[in-house]
């Protein structure tokens, strides 16, 4: 599902028009975006938590090459599932 399939599929299930479900759908992940970008965690209770971590610098090799390569310290945003998410899906 692609970012048009779910503005629509919100649209059908709340039975409100494509324009808000579609400002509905960009608020909420602007709003996620936002809050990771400062460093919060986003806890929805049933569905999940988006959170950001931080990934250590470490040496890496190129694989055309070989050659060693030093790979810089990121912070990367992550994903971790809530059980009824999980028992959903199961």
């Amino acid at each position: 599902m692609n970012k048009q399939e779910l503005i629509n599929a919100v649209a059908e299930k709340a039975g409100i028009p494509k324009q808000t479900s579609e400002e509905a759908v960009n608020a909420v992940i602007s709003t996620i975006t936002d809050a990771l970008a400062r460093g919060d965690t986003v806890k929805i209770v049933g569905f999940g938590n988006f959170e950001v971590k931080t990934r250590a610098a470490r040496t890496g090799r190129n694989p055309r090459t070989n050659e060693a390569i030093e790979i810089p310290a990121c912070k990367a945003p992550v994903f971790k599932p809530g059980k009824a998410l999980k028992d959903s899906v199961n």
